[in-house]
Order: C-alpha cells, then structure tokens, then sequence
C-alpha cells in the first residue's frame, strides 16, 4: 500500500502510517531499528532496493532521505516538505517512508526524521553517497548509535579513509570494510593451520578501491610486518599474499568469485569469495550495532604507513608510506563477523 503527501508534516505521516498499517492488518509495530538513508534521487532506487532486500533480516523503518535541488532564490527560501509512505508488501517485512525535501527543510532534515523514529529501538544512519566528513557530528549523524558510509562511492575513496581516520567515532563504519569480512576469516583461519611466524604481507586489487587499503591495514596492525599495495585489474580484491617462516600464503581471486587458498604442504583449495551486493553488506551491518574496534585500529593505523606498490595510492594520501613495521607472531584476530558466516566476498 503507498500513501503519497504534497507538503506535509511528520504528523500527518505518522497518522499515514497508522492508517496504512490497519489498512493492510498488521496493526502491531514488529520492527527492530530505524534505517535512516540519507542518499540523491539519482541512487535512491538502488539504495531503497538494498534497504528492503536487508529488511527480510532485519524488519525496520526505512526513513530515506531525498534533499531536492531548488533552482530558484524564491524556492530556496522556501521549505517543502514531500512524502510516499509504504507500508504492506511494498515495504516487504517494515515500513518506508520516502522524504523528499526542498528549500530550507534541507538543512533541517533532523527536524523531519526525528519525530519518525520508532520508540525505544537503535537507530541506523546509512549514507549511500556523500557521506560527511564527519558522520558522527553531522546532525543526523547525531541520532544514530550505528552510522554507516561507503569510501567506495567517493570521487577521492582513499583520501577518504584517511578523512575517516581523523574523526572516527565509536559507531562509524564503512561498507569497505564490511565487503573484506570474508577474506580476513579466510586469512585469519589460514593462520590457524599455520602457526609460523609471519614476515611480510602484499595486497593486490583494483586502483581507487579502499577494501584493498584497509585489508592492508588490517593485516599491519595485527601482525606488525611491513605491508605492500600492489594494483591489479580487479575485479576488487584479487590476491592476499602472506611470506612466513613455513612457506607462502596465498589467497588468489582472479575472477571475483573464486579463489584458491595455497599454503606449503598443503593441496590448493578452492574457496567461495563471491562479490556481495550491497544489501548483503548492509544486512551484516545491522546484525550488530555496537562499535567496532576492529574496525577501528585498522583505520587509524594510516593509508600512508603501507608500503605503496601502486602509482595512486601516495598522490591521493598526499604523503609517502614509511612502509616500515617491527616483527610478530600474532596472528590477525578473527573476523569481526563469526567466521561461520556466508563465505561470499567483495
């Protein structure tokens, strides 16, 4: 069922969703979160599609976020505010709400999704292009416990790691690192069937592609040994190379769908590491909503600190990586997501 509002307000939705829920006869509220996409009209569509696909896992409040380009002064000043509420099979197992600003509402969009967000659940803030440079003092950003951008959908996606490093908050995320949580279980268990001492490590993907980076950084500040980025055609991630005191450790996916997992004494394997779409990354994200430190001591450990084998990697950091890094035998902690999960990858 769609309910389409010219110039509403956030009470009049909220009687919408009311009246659409009797409508359809599910009166009970049975969602989990709220989703708050914050997103163009031009990727509205793909991230609405995500969002719903997520929602069979996670029943929610799709709040998505339109802010209209107004072409005149007079338009400009003046604040409009659209909505299309889903409810019923159009919004699969949750509720939609489609809100399309204008003029001054745009700078006031924390006004507009406050008063629709559900009572007493987590609040998950997913910006699918043109992330803040800070997402946790951006005022939408403020209201979430879970705030989730994509590096990968910016024009400068390595400059932005770093951009993130600089005001990572607990809570932040990125779906770049969520596309790399099959490959570090499968690094991490190969670790486990050899406990030898690790001494180098190279990284090889598609140029501008940040999972590549912070894979890297990753693999850097758990097992303290010198990281290479190294440049491939893709598609994405293709090739993790471990150098240790027992032989070589590679984990090669030239196709983006299958890899092959070689270890010394050991027969090749073939392994699982699909690409995941997009609802796949969001849906694992919204399994758990508390910070991840993980993530967290990747990302700060530095873009500039990996050993740059690839020309672009330097001139987008704007300095040159040390490469440098002491010795260890730790092994990478395991993935943030349970190693049992879907082995589909980026």
């Amino acid at each position: 069922m769609k309910i389409d509002l010219t110039e509403t307000t956030a009470s009049k939705i909220n009687k919408a969703l009311v009246q659409g829920r009797r409508a359809v006869g599910t009166p009970a509220v049975g969602m989990v979160l709220t989703l708050v996409i914050v997103t163009d009209e031009e990727n509205a569509y793909d991230a609405l599609k995500a969002a719903n696909d997520a929602s069979r896992e996670h029943p929610s409040r799709t709040l998505v976020v339109i802010k209209r380009v107004s072409r005149t002064p007079r338009d400009r000043a003046k604040a409009r505010l659209d909505a299309e509420v889903r409810v019923g099979a159009d919004a699969v197992t949750g509720e939609t709400v489609v809100l399309r600003l204008y003029g001054e509402a745009i700078d006031h969009a924390q006004s507009v999704v406050l008063p629709l967000l559900l009572p007493d659940a987590p609040v998950v803030v997913w910006w699918a292009v043109n992330a803040p440079l800070d997402p946790a003092k951006d005022p939408l950003g403020s209201l979430a416990q879970r705030r989730v951008t994509d590096a990968y959908a910016a024009e400068q996606p390595i400059r932005e790691l770093t951009a993130r490093a600089e005001t990572y908050t607990p809570g932040d995320t990125d779906l770049s690192w969520t596309r790399i949580t099959p490959w570090r279980s499968m690094v991490a268990a190969a670790l486990d069937q050899m406990p030898c001492k690790v001494t180098s490590a190279e990284v090889e993907g598609e140029e501008f592609n940040p999972s590549c980076e912070l894979l890297g950084m990753w693999l850097a500040s758990r097992l303290e040994v010198p990281v290479t980025r190294t440049v491939s055609a893709g598609p994405g991630l293709t090739a993790v190379r471990l150098e240790t005191s027992c032989g070589p450790i590679v984990l090669d996916r030239p196709d983006g769908s299958l890899a092959t997992l070689s270890m010394r004494g050991q027969p090749d394997r073939a392994v699982a590491l699909k690409r995941r779409e997009t609802s796949e990354l969001l849906a694992e994200e919204l399994r758990r909503l508390d910070p991840d430190d993980t993530f967290a001591a990747a990302l700060k450990y530095g873009v500039d600190r990996l050993g740059d084998g690839g020309p672009k990697a330097e001139s987008e950091t704007g300095s040159a990586p040390d490469g440098e890094a002491g010795n260890a035998q730790a092994k990478p902690a395991a993935a943030k997501k349970a190693p049992a999960k879907k082995a589909a990858a980026k």
